[in-house]
């Protein structure tokens, strides 16, 4: 028998990440507590933006990504809105402008100036108003300009023109419950949701129309996400009917039954995937989740539930291929604090003279810590 049987070839199997040096992060930085899963940390090759804690309404600092060290507590922060900050996302085609979500149901966009702030930020360039409850998601597409897409408690989509500030595509009655997470195909033609029923959805913006519908993708309660791939395939994170937690792959073409179905482990806090088209490789973030809430009496000693820690520390990556079993396992990166949030650089901020493939931006309680993912060189 011979070894390439055993050994899957793989040009990823030895990436491993690494955390940046201690005067490198960003110290004193209270990260928001609000609990609501979004990443917290949005990145591009200009800045690293972070959702804080703000007493009287809600805030994010954006920091130079050069500003490293400890952050000073008078720094200027964006705080336009009257309630906490949900979600900030960058846009693809302009590293000045951010957009942000937020409890008092608005979105608003800002302009960075060109070297941060250096005074707080309480005017944004465009207010979108149009959602009836808190907005807890937005994202820009990813190529068409000024379009954003934001998603609220109120089980609606929105598409808008960011530069009349305008509703393009309202989209009322597709979702029946709250929306986890939406991520739009790599030409922006559909975008795919995951949502409290359970059920992943296609839909294309512009007929207003479900595509595809996958009910019980994972049988879980908890939260879960979907994101699409370069191919078109959709990669979801979610939990088990007996909470454990679950990666699937599936075909939009044909969504009976997951390409590929895999079970981590037991921790209860939510899976944030990211996805690299460029080298086909998965990315899945623990993030720290709150504590069960049936366990009244605290565990026996040696019992599963002491096992899995309260917070989520590693981040695990997969390469998805074309033959099966689809999704690889790669390796693990696991440090010793939990992450609360999570920033993903875009490539075109990644330094590849050193062969570095990815950076997340990990956010701490009181810290943002870069890491670094690279692929040794023979």
């Amino acid at each position: 028998m011979s070894f390439r049987k055993v050994v899957r070839q793989s040009k990823f199997r030895h990436v491993f990440g690494q955390p940046v040096k201690t005067d490198q992060c960003y110290d004193d930085i209270r990260v928001s507590r609000v609990t609501w899963d979004s990443t917290f940390c949005a990145v591009n090759p200009s800045f690293v933006a972070i959702i804080v804690e703000a007493s009287g309404g809600g805030a994010f600092l954006v920091l130079p990504l050069h500003k490293t060290g400890r952050i000073d507590k008078a720094y200027p922060t964006v705080c336009g809105h009257t309630g906490p900050v949900l979600d900030i996302d960058w846009c693809p085609h302009n590293d000045h402008v951010i957009a942000s979500g937020s409890e008092d149901c608005t979105v608003m966009v800002w302009q960075i100036p060109e070297n941060g702030l250096s005074q707080p930020l309480t005017e944004p360039v465009v207010v979108l108003e149009g959602h009836s409850k808190r907005v807890g998601i937005v994202t820009w597409h990813p190529t068409a300009r000024n379009v954003l897409l934001s998603a609220g408690c109120d089980n609606v989509v929105l598409i808008w023109n960011v530069g009349t500030a305008e509703e393009l595509y309202r989209l009322d009655g597709l979702h029946p419950d709250l929306i986890y997470s939406v991520s739009w195909s790599r030409d922006g033609s559909r975008f795919c949701t995951a949502c409290k029923d359970k059920s992943v959805r296609v839909i294309d913006p512009r007929r207003g129309t479900v595509v595809a519908e996958k009910e019980r993708a994972h049988e879980g309660a908890r939260p879960m996400r979907a994101i699409f791939l370069a191919d078109g395939k959709i990669f979801t994170t979610g939990f088990s009917r007996m909470s454990e937690r679950q990666l699937a792959l599936w075909d939009t073409e044909n969504l009976e039954e997951p390409m590929g179905l895999q079970e981590l482990d037991s921790s209860n806090g939510a899976l944030l995937p990211f996805y690299d088209p460029d080298t086909n490789v998965v990315y899945v973030c623990g993030k720290v989740g709150s504590p069960p809430a049936r366990l009244v009496a605290p565990p026996e000693p040696g019992s599963p539930l002491t096992a899995c820690p309260q917070g989520d520390s590693s981040i695990r990556y997969f390469e998805i291929t074309e033959e099966p079993p689809y999704i690889h396992f790669l390796n693990t990166f696991t440090s010793k604090e939990p992450q609360r949030g999570m920033g993903w650089m875009p490539k075109r901020g990644l330094d590849v003279s050193k062969c570095e493939i990815a950076r997340f931006y990990k956010l701490h309680e009181r810290k943002c810590e870069p890491i670094i993912m690279t692929v040794p060189r023979k």
